[in-house]
């Protein structure tokens, strides 16, 4: 199972399932076909929830955004 991280700390934001990072792929910018870190703000968490986003990725997400409402995030496979 995938695992998502805080970049900025490489706290374990909680594991989220392959479907959780298809729809964040799908849904984020990438610089090359191995990006894994995201930058997201309350706007990127807005869009993902409007893409049908789980709680189980909507919380993990919440947990890293910081009082400005940025973080940057990123994933690693199991």
């Amino acid at each position: 199972m995938p695992k998502l991280y805080d970049a900025s700390n490489d706290q374990l934001l909680g594991h989220v399932s392959q479907a959780d990072i298809d729809l964040l792929v799908a849904q984020m910018e990438e610089e090359s076909s191995k990006d894994q870190d995201y930058y997201v703000d309350n706007d990127t968490f807005l869009r993902l929830t409007d893409a049908g986003a789980s709680a189980t990725l909507l919380d993990a997400i919440k947990m890293a955004l910081d009082l400005g409402g940025e973080a940057d995030i990123r994933w690693e496979a199991d």
